[in-house]
């Protein structure tokens, strides 16, 4: 809803759900499997799998160009605050214990038992969490890499691309850590109240445009950041300057128009 009414094109990428998703017109298939192997057991993806996964980032990015898109938005998962509380930790300086909150809804229990799970799950990865891309491999989804895969392109082909909340983060944290140039092509869309986004946005040393006290967003606030991008692109290409108005552009004499 928030996608149309902003006209901007949308689309749903399937790359694995536990049961078939139906053929639509906005639906892009490209299922990798049911689901990312348990960490807590092995590494989530295989070789190939995070291969695949990056590339139908890549794939993304370069369709959204052949529209004529300058500006790339993605986000969605489920389950996967664990993932970017894991990715936060390898990246950060933050512990576990800083990052983990409470997702969809979890109690303090909850979230103390979140947290010694991700610990267990950290430590039998330990010896791949010195990479980035070990680190998105081991505890990563299919949606953290496609989406770093598409920051990343988006990077090399000159799209900028609009950073949602602690998801697309720690995909973007990823790509940085990967090419840190990437930054320069990433504008972040809004302040969530997880924890773990503040640790991410502060090691990456950016300032959101807003603070809404989302937590999740799941788009919606980097669509709800749309606006004030346009305000600014309209802004900047035709505000007058002080030259063009035929105002003082040396400052004593222009601090007599503001007196």
């Amino acid at each position: 809803m928030l996608s149309k009414a902003r006209g901007a094109d949308f689309e749903v990428v399937n790359l694995g759900t536990v049961g078939p998703v139906a053929d639509h017109p906005t639906v892009v298939q490209a299922v990798i499997a049911s689901a990312t192997a348990d960490c807590s057991e092995q590494q989530a993806m295989s070789d190939e799998q995070l291969a695949q996964a990056l590339n139908t980032g890549r794939e993304r990015v370069l369709a959204a160009r052949e529209k004529g898109a300058q500006l790339f938005v993605g986000e969605m998962g489920i389950g996967n605050t664990s993932a970017a509380s894991m990715i936060a930790a390898a990246l950060t300086d933050s512990t576990l214990e800083d990052l983990v909150g409470p997702g969809t809804g979890l109690d303090n229990a909850g979230v103390l038992a979140k947290q010694s799970i991700l610990e267990g799950v950290m430590a039998l990865h330990a010896e791949h969490l010195d990479t980035p891309l070990g680190v998105l491999q081991s505890v990563g989804g299919f949606e953290i890499a496609a989406l770093c895969g598409a920051y990343l392109t988006c990077a090399q082909e000159g799209i900028a691309a609009l950073v949602d909340g602690f998801i697309c983060t720690a995909a973007a944290l990823l790509a940085c850590r990967i090419h840190p140039e990437v930054k320069e092509w990433l504008v972040f869309a809004h302040n969530s109240a997880e924890p773990g986004h503040r640790a991410m946005l502060q090691a990456l040393q950016v300032q959101p445009l807003l603070n809404l006290g989302m937590r999740l967003g799941e788009g919606s606030g980097a669509v709800l950041a749309v606006d004030l991008l346009r305000s600014a692109c309209l802004l900047h290409g035709n505000m007058a300057t002080f030259a063009d108005a035929g105002l003082p552009t040396n400052l004593p004499e222009a601090q007599k128009y503001a007196d």
